[in-house]
């Protein structure tokens, strides 16, 4: 295995020499390879072409390849969060040829190291999963939280016509909230944000575990996470400023490699009254589908006893295709050693 020096990397244990693989720190040169080795990734809901050059200008992020014989056939990204405690992983991909060999494991297991050597303080590792944990998981990782997963796809002029027969076309707030039949939800500026999840206890009774899950990354209520998070863009969204009972963040759409005119919706939802949860849910979709033409993908993160309700009001009265059932999104950690 062969080291690039300009990793500042110790030399790993001999048990790994054995991959025959080199590590290099990722580059926009390198952005073609990556895709070409990722295709059809996540059944072509692949987020990482919109977000690479971003991640590559993130000065707590490292996006780490493993090549062999000078190819690219994996890769993973390391944030560190959580006040330098928490190494966050996420995005690996391996190349079809390579998988079920143990790239991954000899991957992370080099990202481990290599962000100990650059960050000491670091204590756990995070990723977020959604496939079947087992009895070897367990044994290695503890579980955070959960959110029920609930995708569904539609055509964005499709669900503009179901609501409007709502009354939910346009901005009319007054109509979607005499449906919702409670007052409408408030979005949070900046300001409010900071408010009410760093200044105050209110978001620790709504929040699974205290924590943020904004699109698959999970962050403890802390002042440097905020600062991550509020660089994206996100509306934020809770039901009361003064009594907060369900709180919700969605990513602006973006697209998707699934196909032309192809976009992606990434819904968080934290609480557990449904009627609230439905309606923060509509509101992001009436902000955030009004000016799309095309087809959607949304995928919806709620609090797993929702989830069946949620999932019969989108396909009975939203007349939106479900494509899955139930599966869930979970969120582990482990300690570095």
């Amino acid at each position: 295995m062969k080291i690039d020096t300009s990793l500042n990397m110790p030399q790993l244990p001999e048990a790994l020499s054995q991959a025959g693989l080199q590590f290099t720190v990722a580059t926009e040169e390198d952005f073609d390879e990556i895709m070409a080795m990722s295709q059809d990734i996540y059944g072509g809901l692949d987020y990482l072409p919109t977000r690479y050059t971003s991640w590559l200008q993130d000065t707590n992020r490292t996006v780490i390849l493993a090549r062999k014989h000078g190819k690219v056939i994996a890769l993973e990204s390391v944030c560190v969060i959580d006040d330098g405690e928490t190494m966050l992983v996420e995005g690996l991909r391996v190349a079809p040829q390579e998988r079920g060999k143990g790239v991954a494991g000899v991957l992370l297991r080099f990202c481990s190291e290599l962000v100990k050597s650059r960050y000491p303080e670091v204590k756990v590792c995070r990723l977020t999963r959604d496939d079947q944990l087992g009895p070897k998981d367990f044994e290695k990782y503890r579980i955070i939280t959960k959110q029920g997963i609930l995708l569904m796809r539609f055509r964005a002029e499709d669900l503009k016509l179901h609501l409007s027969e709502f009354g939910l076309e346009g901005d009319n707030e007054s109509t979607l909230s005499a449906f919702c039949s409670s007052p409408p939800p408030v979005r949070l500026d900046h300001t409010a944000i900071q408010q009410l999840y760093l200044n105050s206890d209110l978001m620790h009774g709504v929040l699974p575990n205290a924590t943020i899950i904004q699109d698959w990354q999970p962050f403890k209520l802390l002042p440097s996470n905020m600062a991550i998070l509020l660089k994206k863009e996100i509306d934020w969204m809770v039901d009361d400023m003064s009594n907060p009972t369900v709180a919700s963040l969605c990513t602006f759409p973006f697209r998707v490699p699934i196909g032309d005119d192809w976009y992606y919706l990434n819904i968080d939802v934290f609480g557990k009254d449904l009627a609230l949860a439905r309606q923060q849910f509509l509101y992001h979709l009436q902000r955030h589908t009004a000016t799309l033409k095309g087809h959607v993908m949304c995928q919806m993160f709620l609090d797993p006893p929702l989830w069946k309700a949620m999932a019969e009001f989108c396909h009975n009265t939203l007349s939106v295709e479900l494509v899955k059932e139930y599966t869930e999104q979970c969120v582990v950690e482990c300690d570095v050693i």
